[in-house]
């Protein structure tokens, strides 16, 4: 079964966030389940030099973005052995930064006309067409309706997959006849509230639509969750499937990371070698039994920061230590700023975001603070249960489906939870996690917890297998 993967980003060549850790790690899993994968994405100049250098050009053509005729050119690299399409042209995408351009809408446009038009020249024409997130949603669109009577495009499936609802590209209406091709009768499955809107293409035209986690799949049907297409997804529920984010194994590893200062397997004595090397650094006083509570995520409200910054200087009057990196909202980089210059003992702020600082974060820490409004999966805290980092969770989204709160009567669960968006539900929580860390006993069961908890792309990816051959027996 031959799929291709069409996305924004993916790792090793160009990311902004979790996204682009999906695309880089699934198509590896899946190929392991007997499933060809190839993906197939823009070719930004942002892409290292050394990826760059070992692109050879497959086909040169013309595509049609409204009245315009533009250059398209599909290169192609064969890395560890997996094989990546890009789709090249300088005037969309030569300049800095993948999103935010004045021009999104015309550039996505651009994309996804020209993923349809080089698919006849693609090794293997796929079978499946696997779509992530809106800068895709108009190609389940372009293969249900303009393309349908073509003999090459008639018998090709699309899965459409949400990452997140909210970011949905939302264009003005005007670029349906100027940019996107369609015939007038298409007009319905495009438009929502007067405006174009490349997610709900995607949510009317595909045959399978998924979402990355069971919970949030459920959630996205109600109107709170819903970003205004809650009816739609209600409407498709028997087409939506909810499977859990994986994390790649080998590459978040504390057996064999890179960035960490001591490599460790379910070994206290060497995560505390990491806590107090980190608290060395940060300029924290070197203390062992003080829980050291991490924070590594962008300082958005969607991540529940609202919360933390109105409990804390409660929090901050517990026995802690709080360490925190990222970027984000300047009310929150100052709150934080402000917390580290008052509270030089028990915290460190970082606003930055560094791959090595967080991985050494994640390697040291006790416990690992995600209060999100609503989270699609979320891979902080799956990167924290890897590096034995206790998760502290809002009840939503993956996180819901991901950590099981402790149970101290059965010794069951890898971390600790609370259900309603309420500041002070989260810091009985976060104190109720502190009193088991200095109960030994029970610590120690939970990091065994933690330890078995396997969220790898093993299962996910047996379970988007089935969804492939579901959709091709129609």
């Amino acid at each position: 079964m031959n799929v291709l993967f069409i996305a924004s980003e993916c790792t090793p060549f160009i990311k902004t966030g979790g996204l682009a850790d999906v695309i880089g790690s699934l198509p590896s899993s899946l190929k392991k389940t007997g499933v060809n994968v190839s993906i197939m994405l823009p070719n930004y100049s942002d892409i290292p030099e050394e990826y760059k250098e070992r692109m050879t050009l497959v086909k040169t053509l013309t595509v049609h973005v409204g009245w315009r005729k533009q250059y398209c050119g599909l290169m192609k690299i064969v890395h560890q052995d997996m094989t990546y399409y890009f789709i090249d042209n300088e005037y969309y995408f030569k300049r800095k930064g993948l999103y935010g351009h004045y021009d999104d809408g015309e550039r996505f446009a651009f994309f996804n006309h020209a993923v349809i038009d080089v698919l006849p020249y693609l090794d293997e024409k796929p079978q499946v067409i696997h779509c992530h997130d809106w800068q895709t949603g108009l190609i389940p669109a372009y293969i249900k309706t303009m393309y349908t009577y073509q003999p090459f495009y008639r018998d090709i499936k699309t899965v459409f997959t949400i990452h997140n609802l909210m970011y949905q590209g939302i264009y003005p209406a005007t670029i349906f006849q100027d940019l996107l091709n369609f015939s007038d009768e298409h007009y319905f499955g495009i438009e929502f509230n007067g405006c174009i809107n490349f997610m709900k293409a995607a949510l009317f035209h595909a045959d399978i639509l998924t979402t990355v986690s069971e919970t949030y799949s459920k959630e996205i049907q109600y109107p709170y969750f819903g970003e205004n297409l809650d009816n739609i997804l209600g409407h498709r529920k028997e087409d939506l499937h909810g499977i859990v984010n994986g994390l790649d194994y080998d590459e978040y590893n504390p057996q064999t990371d890179p960035y960490i200062f001591k490599n460790f397997k379910h070994s206290p004595i060497e995560k505390l070698v990491n806590k107090l090397l980190l608290q060395e650094e940060l300029g924290l006083p070197k203390a062992e039994d003080i829980p050291m509570i991490a924070i590594v995520s962008r300082f958005v409200e969607q991540k529940g920061f609202p919360l933390i910054t109105h409990v804390l200087e409660e929090l901050l009057s517990l026995d802690i230590q709080l360490v925190i990196l990222g970027t984000g909202d300047a009310e929150f980089e100052h709150a934080f700023k402000d917390a580290a210059y008052r509270y030089p003992e028990k915290v460190s702020t970082r606003v930055t975001f560094s791959e090595p600082l967080a991985r050494k974060i994640y390697a040291a820490s006790d416990l690992f603070l995600m209060p999100s409004r609503f989270e699609p999966c979320g891979i902080g805290q799956l990167i924290a249960l890897r590096y034995e980092s206790v998760p502290i969770v809002r009840e939503t989204g993956g996180l819901k489906d991901t950590i099981v709160p402790y149970d101290e009567f059965t010794s069951s669960g890898n971390g600790f939870s609370f259900t309603h968006y309420n500041a002070h539900d989260m810091l009985y929580t976060i104190k109720r996690a502190i009193e088991f860390y200095h109960d030994k006993d029970h610590w120690f069961t939970l990091l065994e917890n933690v330890y078995q908890a396997n969220y790898s792309w093993e299962h996910s990816a047996k379970r988007y297998t089935d969804l492939y051959m579901k959709t091709l027996k129609g």
